[in-house]
């Protein structure tokens, strides 16, 4: 009698299904999941920074399961706010910086629209990303960054409700562009993965954006675009739900704070919230 063989097909049927589910089962072991469509992942770069921990926090959000809400201090008639006062205040799950703020201590440095309220009329002609979330009709995706030197910036903004105008990172669908330099703060970024989900990026330990970026590239999280929203003691990030809370703010910033000293959050213009829908 001839042995029990398994046809070579079959086999290579079965390596490839094993294989396949232990590279899932890697891939959701970087993210803790909080709740459907909401994970938390951790890094540590390789790339040490000057000072702090290296680690970089990333809360990935499904927008088909989240409401994103623009926040102003001024559209709302209230004070600046911290991160975390913001999220208390409008029972918010978290909270992110939306952008730099100009002299006013008020108005994006970039456009800047929620719904029928314009922060900012002017598009900054230097800034090449825009965030845009919850568009008029189903014919865009709920989420998008996109790049200015591809898409009209009044296209999006007649399209979307909620429109953004911040520094470009990461031009999709994944490259770094910013050059190398001396410079390096904290920052608090905004992502956009493979998937079309939000990634709330930060780290207190400071880098250059440059290097920054291709940590971030070199992270399994699938990144495809990303814009800065801030840096130094003013980047923020709270979150807090089912149980899990984060509070992290920035600290360091080249010839503005270098250390890595501050404790507490600095009062913000100008917040992405979000919400569960």
């Amino acid at each position: 009698m001839k042995p029990n063989v398994l046809p070579i097909s079959l086999i290579i049927f079965i390596t490839i299904l094993l294989f396949g589910n232990k590279l899932a089962k890697a891939q959701d072991s970087i993210w803790e999941r909080i709740d459907e469509g909401l994970f938390i992942g951790e890094f540590i770069s390789q790339q040490k920074s000057i000072v702090g921990d290296s680690k970089i926090v990333i809360i990935k959000i499904n927008p088909d399961k989240y409401l994103f809400k623009l926040l102003s201090s001024r559209e709302l008639n209230v004070p600046n706010m911290t991160a975390a006062e913001w999220c208390k205040k409008y029972r918010l799950i978290g909270a992110i910086n939306a952008g730099m703020f100009q002299a006013d201590g008020k108005t994006n440095v970039g456009y800047m629209k929620n719904y029928n309220f314009i922060n900012n009329p002017k598009i900054n002609p230097k800034y090449k990303s825009v965030a845009a979330f919850n568009p008029l009709d189903n014919k865009r995706p709920l989420f998008r960054i996109y790049d200015l030197d591809i898409h009209d910036a009044r296209e999006i903004i007649d399209t979307y409700n909620i429109v953004v105008q911040n520094l470009r990172l990461i031009k999709r669908p994944g490259k770094n562009r910013w050059s190398p330099q001396k410079k390096k703060w904290s920052e608090a970024a905004l992502g956009e993965d493979k998937e079309g989900n939000v990634l709330f990026i930060f780290s207190s330990s400071p880098y250059s954006m440059h290097d920054f970026n291709n940590i971030l590239l070199k992270l399994p999280i699938g990144i495809v675009a990303a814009q800065h929203l801030e840096g130094g003691p003013e980047a923020s990030l709270y979150f807090s739900y089912k149980g899990k809370t984060i509070q992290l703010f920035g600290s360091y910033e080249t010839n503005f704070n270098e250390n890595d000293s501050n404790n507490s959050y600095w009062p913000i213009p100008n917040i992405i919230g979000i919400s569960k829908k």
